[in-house]
């Protein structure tokens, strides 16, 4: 277990310290984090249909990522870095809380899955030189400080001719009410304070800061029915958003 002490700008301390104490919680599918769980389930397969397209590989294979190289940041527990991993891909992920790097290391040694697992920032491995055929920046960047810094050392980790995933809560009024006050409030789905209006991030944002790096590839808008618990796609980003971009080979 690294016990490298992460300096990076884009960390705020009070989001480490809050998902510390939830550390324990990532595999109780029925605890804090079950919506991470129901939304790991669709969104798995939404990576696996336009990672396949962009890269030409057969999705309706077993494992069609064999020999892909995959940075899932920010991977809590691991949902979502063992479940590429089962669909063949070669998985770094990178953490700054330590008690979530030991969960997922722990978790995948169980499941017996190999999954290099690293208390790190995407800043770290942007110095070290490393890069990656796809980066899985899911539910992310409403949670650091120095959003465009923090955009520059993710395109930096993609490879040219890499993909990168985003997916966020749009800042509006409509993820104000439904994201925040519906979800953590009214339903508690998820615990109080996860998430804060003014970190929340538009997708212009994101296109902006990438600029002529990247080529958007795809674009949708999530929805979850609040009686069924069940995700869905939709035209509307008003609320959740996933982007996929492809960086340019120049």
């Amino acid at each position: 277990m690294s016990t490298v002490q992460l300096t990076a700008s884009s960390i705020d301390p009070d989001e480490v310290a809050y998902f510390e104490r939830l550390a324990h919680r990532w595999w109780d599918t029925e605890g804090p984090f079950w919506p991470l769980h129901r939304l790991n389930a669709f969104r798995v397969e939404y990576i696996r249909a336009r990672l396949a397209a962009a890269f030409g590989r057969d999705a309706a294979l077993e494992r069609p990522f064999e020999g892909l190289t995959v940075l899932d940041i920010g991977c809590g527990g691991g949902i979502l870095s063992e479940s590429m991993a089962r669909l063949g891909a070669r998985v770094t992920g990178i953490e700054i809380t330590e008690k979530n790097v030991r969960v997922a290391d722990l978790h995948a040694q169980w499941s017996g899955l190999e999954i290099l697992y690293r208390l790190a920032t995407a800043d770290q491995l942007v110095r070290e030189g490393a890069q990656f055929d796809a980066v899985l920046n899911m539910e992310v960047i409403e949670h650091v400080e120095q959003l465009p810094a923090f955009l520059d050392d993710c395109a930096q980790l993609v490879r040219p001719g890499g993909v990168m995933f985003v997916a966020s809560i749009n800042r509006t009024l409509a993820a104000l009410m439904m994201a925040i006050l519906g979800a953590e409030y009214l339903l508690r789905w998820l615990p109080r304070g996860t998430h804060h209006f003014r970190k929340l991030v538009r997708p212009r944002q994101v296109l902006d800061r990438l600029g002529e790096r990247f080529e958007l590839l795809h674009k949708t808008g999530v929805r979850v029915n609040p009686f069924t618990r069940v995700f869905g796609f939709t035209r509307w980003m008003g609320v959740n958003y996933l982007l996929l971009l492809q960086r340019r080979a120049f």
